[in-house]
């Protein structure tokens, strides 16, 4: 690892850590294209969550636009579950400077076997197979700048694009000939938060990415592993939604839970 690599890597790392943000880094730090932005990102996962393979507990991802390419890895430490399909979860994370969760409803797709880089491509029908559960989920979302909004794509994907933890809910029961791309999420609180969004997913279909995702990796040299999860675009854009309080989450007639935001 280069020294600048390794200098970004601990700053990034530690806000990560800290649940804190902080300046853009310096401009001689800064990645200037996707090969230098991914470099960073995986650095700071081994200082964040170690350099084990089973420290990644899954990815979030999309289709490539244009000179977008949307990866970022998700971490064990990060991951959270619904314990309890009867009774209210709670979900712990770093709330915005308004204190509010910010999260993405998505769909987790959990793969049932191992994916080991190899030099074929691997087949649609392949990767369908290798899909166990799909459940509802939360990307939990948090920037590690002070002002996300000066930061370049390349300065967001070294820092994981926004992802801070994912929560994981109800299973899905779905099948490939299932249709996914859209949904209602009907959103109710006991305090009076009543909402209705037409949930559409950005490519459509929400397999897309990990079609993409599982063959970037592999050309990577990185492989899947059973039990990871992969995220694949929000269906509703980025949610603020209050802390404390118990939320309740419809997703069309796919499931519900109910969650209440605590911060970690």
């Amino acid at each position: 690892m280069n020294k600048n690599l390794s200098v970004a890597a601990v700053e990034l790392a530690g806000r990560r850590s800290e649940g804190r943000t902080g300046p853009l880094l310096p401009e001689t730090l800064r990645p200037g294209n996707f090969e230098q932005a991914f470099a960073l990102q995986q650095a700071v996962g081994k200082l964040f969550a170690g350099e084990t393979a089973e420290a990644v507990a899954g990815w979030k991802c999309a289709l490539p636009v244009a000179e977008k390419t949307v990866i970022g890895a998700i971490y064990r430490s990060t991951v959270q579950s619904q314990r309890d399909a009867t009774a209210a979860s709670v979900c712990f994370l770093h709330p915005d400077r308004d204190g509010l969760a910010r999260v993405e409803p998505e769909l987790a797709f959990e793969l049932s076997k191992n994916l080991p880089p190899r030099e074929t491509p691997y087949t649609q029908a392949e990767i369908d197979a290798a899909v166990g559960k799909t459940r509802l989920a939360l990307e939990l979302i948090q920037s590690r700048y002070d002002d996300p909004a000066q930061a370049s794509f390349f300065d967001a994907l070294a820092d994981g694009l926004v992802n801070q933890g994912l929560w994981l809910g109800p299973e899905v029961i779905d099948t490939v000939a299932a249709d996914l791309s859209c949904f209602d999420l009907h959103l109710t609180s006991e305090k009076g938060l009543a909402d209705v969004i037409a949930g559409r997913h950005p490519n459509t279909n929400p397999r897309a990415g990990l079609y993409w995702l599982v063959n970037f990796l592999s050309e990577q040299g990185i492989g899947l592993r059973q039990g990871q999860q992969i995220i694949t675009g929000s269906y509703a854009g980025l949610l603020k939604l209050p802390m404390a309080e118990q939320i309740t989450i419809r997703c069309g007639d796919f499931g519900r839970y109910v969650i209440e935001f605590e911060a970690s």
